[in-house]
């Protein structure tokens, strides 16, 4: 779980609003028993309130931590904003598959022009919505709710060696820059040999791959 982009959604809004945790990690290669009385689908993150209540899935728990705790609120009270937010996080959506298929792809030595052409034009619609904007970020001038949703997959660029194309869009490139100054996203920055690492023997099916670096 420690290298899980969906986790590290729920871990940078409890970092973003100061919210006291505990991480309890799992290796997802090798499940525990206990694990799927938590969440039957076996999947992470899963979030456990002091009331023992369960919460599943990230973009579902972000929310809820936005609203059951104080502190800065990173959705807008704004009706038509929220939904601007939502909007974009639907412009993002086919990045994560895309970006997994070119890395497999380039690590098997096979051709990934296409996919890489298609991540190019997914990235060139987020680059527009910038510049319609005209911030620095996603939802404003701060940090907000839609880009702690997006970042584990630009902090996954350089990890998996496809960054030249985030590159290539300036505002994009600017974003990025200012969300690695972000001390929600400072406090989880991974080290890239690990990361590394990590897919590799994830990729292999290896047991060793979710505890790499311990």
């Amino acid at each position: 779980m420690r290298f899980c982009p969906y986790a590290q959604r729920t871990l940078l809004v409890l970092m973003a609003k100061g919210i006291r945790h505990e991480v309890i990690n799992i290796n997802l290669k090798s499940k525990p028993e206990w694990f799927f009385k938590k969440n039957p689908l076996g999947l992470v993150p899963v979030l456990e309130n002091s009331q023992g209540q369960l919460i599943r899935e990230s973009v579902i728990t972000c929310e809820y931590l936005d609203e059951a705790y104080p502190g800065k609120k990173l959705l807008p009270d704004d009706p038509y904003e929220k939904a601007c937010q939502k909007m974009i996080f639907e412009l993002f959506s086919n990045v994560p598959s895309l970006m997994v298929s070119s890395f497999k792809l380039q690590q098997n030595k096979e051709d990934c022009s296409g996919i890489k052409e298609e991540l190019k034009k997914e990235f060139n619609k987020l680059e527009e919505v910038l510049t319609k904007k005209r911030t620095t970020f996603f939802g404003g001038n701060s940090v907000s709710m839609i880009d702690y949703l997006i970042w584990p997959w630009f902090e996954r660029l350089e990890l998996m060696e496809l960054n030249e194309w985030a590159t290539q869009t300036a505002k994009l490139k600017l974003w990025i820059a200012a969300m690695k100054e972000d001390p929600a996203v400072k406090a989880l920055l991974m080290d890239v040999k690990h990361y590394q690492n990590f897919l590799r023997l994830y990729l292999q099916n290896s047991l060793e791959a979710c505890d790499y670096g311990l």
